[in-house]
């Protein structure tokens, strides 16, 4: 695993503060419509991406359960990392760690799988207690260090910051109906990567649930475009027993190498070209 794994859960802390459902926003804008005369009925999709925008604000603290699986299709392969996240605002400055614990592979037994990710605003250090190697790559300059939410952008689209006319210009995004679930406990958005977007080359579409009772997303899935074979990559992540805005010490993100393992292999900032 690489950076990437930082990109696709942060795209979820994102959604975790106070969304409302899909016909609660849509309530909302209907009643405004009542007031200020007939109007051209709003898009659902609309309303849900403009309370997104004016809650993601809000997050300074999150911290909970998470367990990341891939399936690799190709290779009739499944994998299910669980480990716990951290993530933090200290005034300018954001933090963000994950601690994987557990691994399970296919119908083999689940077993201790130690591996860190650690994000200082400047550099990611990557630990891997199983073979002993540390990897830290620049993802700043220094003295310019860069929010969590800003390197995920590099990578994926950022719903809740990014505006909904430039989502909507490289997604086509629509309100998945829960049919077998009444009455509906969640909320679905399916995003479908257009022809022409910036992450045609990366993803087909994204899915994203989120509890209504708990206005959190417990649940995404994201389907990888693999160039070099048929098949496509599918990436879920699962956010249990979250907590929002309740404060983290800042101790949580010290790290220590440690003994016996190898010298950190360092991959530094690529440089723009001119």
């Amino acid at each position: 695993m690489n950076k990437k794994i930082i990109s696709r859960i942060a795209i979820a802390l994102l959604l975790t503060v106070g969304v409302c459902s899909a016909t609660e926003c849509a309530s909302i804008c209907e009643s405004r419509n009542i007031r200020q005369g007939p109007q051209v009925k709003p898009d659902p999709v609309d309303a849900v991406l403009k309370q997104l925008n004016d809650k993601t604000l809000q997050l300074k603290y999150y911290q909970g359960k998470i367990e990341y699986k891939t399936i690799q299709p190709l290779y009739e392969s499944e994998a299910i990392r669980k480990g716990d996240l951290y993530y933090a605002k200290f005034g300018e400055k954001s933090k963000l760690r994950i601690n994987f614990q557990t691994l399970k592979q296919d119908d083999e037994k689940e077993e201790k799988y130690i591996e860190q990710y650690i994000f200082d605003g400047m550099w990611l250090t990557q630990i891997n207690y199983q073979i002993k190697t540390v990897r830290k790559y620049q993802l700043a300059e220094p003295n310019k260090p860069v929010d969590a939410f800003d390197v995920a952008s590099n990578n994926i689209p950022l719903i809740g910051f990014t505006k909904i006319e430039n989502l909507k210009k490289q997604f086509d995004i629509t309100l998945v109906d829960q049919k077998n679930d009444k009455p509906p406990t969640f909320f679905q958005l399916h995003l479908t990567v257009k022809p022409n977007s910036t992450y045609k080359d990366d993803y087909v579409s994204l899915d994203f649930w989120i509890d209504k009772k708990l206005s959190l997303p417990t649940k995404i899935v994201a389907v990888s475009t693999e160039p070099e074979h048929p098949f496509e990559d599918i990436y879920e992540i699962k956010f249990l027993k979250p907590r929002i805005n309740k404060k983290i010490d800042a101790k949580v993100f010290n790290f220590k190498i440690p003994k016996g393992f190898d010298e950190p292999e360092i991959i530094p900032l690529k440089k723009k070209d001119k």
